[in-house]
């Protein structure tokens, strides 16, 4: 994973601006952690077999934060601590192939999709990309009809409820999506400042970032 993205993302990684807009599913929880592969890793004392594990099952709970029951919030958080927060986190996950590291690449992308919905400037260059394609390709379906400063981080719970419902994939494509649509707005603007041009860099990173091809076998 490009570092860049990261160290720009501010604030809670684990936690959409605007909450979830997906329904809580009803039935017995269905995610958790093995609380001795917790310990283990707390302890310094997993396998790098075990240690992949729980990356699994880290990443497989993660976009159920919000209605996680509060023994597995308390064993996320002691991963969280150990490791030395959100950041350390991401990177831990991202170490990890597969849905471990897809995980990580799109949180970041989320993060930074909350924070940029406080910018003033990268909401006017996406008002602005609105006005000449309201629904860029793969975003209809997902975008409100107004552009607002909500716009972007109602992205962001988009892709962590598709993720939430199991539907990886959809989430990874209108990550790409939104990746691809958010660099063209950044830099199509007239004119357009360094601030704005970060933006698209940063964009692009993560754009290579989640499309990159697991490399196991």
């Amino acid at each position: 994973m490009h570092d860049k993205p990261l160290l720009k993302s501010a604030g809670d990684l684990l936690r959409r601006r605007h909450g979830s807009s997906h329904a809580r599913p009803s039935g017995p929880d269905r995610f958790g952690l093995d609380s001795l592969l917790v310990g283990g890793f707390t302890a310094g004392t997993l396998t790098p077999d075990d240690e992949a594990r729980l990356a699994e099952e880290v990443a497989a709970a993660l976009p159920h934060q919000w209605d996680l029951p509060t023994k597995a919030i308390e064993q996320l958080s002691s991963v969280v601590d150990h490791l030395g927060g959100q950041k350390e986190l991401m990177r831990w996950l991202d170490d990890h192939p597969g849905k471990p590291r897809r995980m990580a690449r799109i949180y970041v992308l989320m993060g930074n999709l909350d924070q940029y919905s406080d910018d003033a400037a990268v909401v006017d260059a996406v008002r602005r990309a609105r006005e000449q394609t309201p629904f860029p390709d793969g975003l209809r379906g997902y975008l409100s009809p107004a552009t607002t400063d909500g716009t972007l981080a109602e992205l962001a719970s988009r892709i962590e409820g598709l993720l939430s419902e199991g539907h990886d994939d959809e989430a990874t494509a209108l990550a790409l999506a939104t990746t691809d649509w958010l660099q063209h707005a950044a830099r199509d603007v007239p004119d357009a400042g360094a601030e704005l041009h970060e933006v698209g860099d940063l964009m692009g990173h993560l754009h290579q970032d989640i499309s990159e091809p697991d490399p196991r076998p």
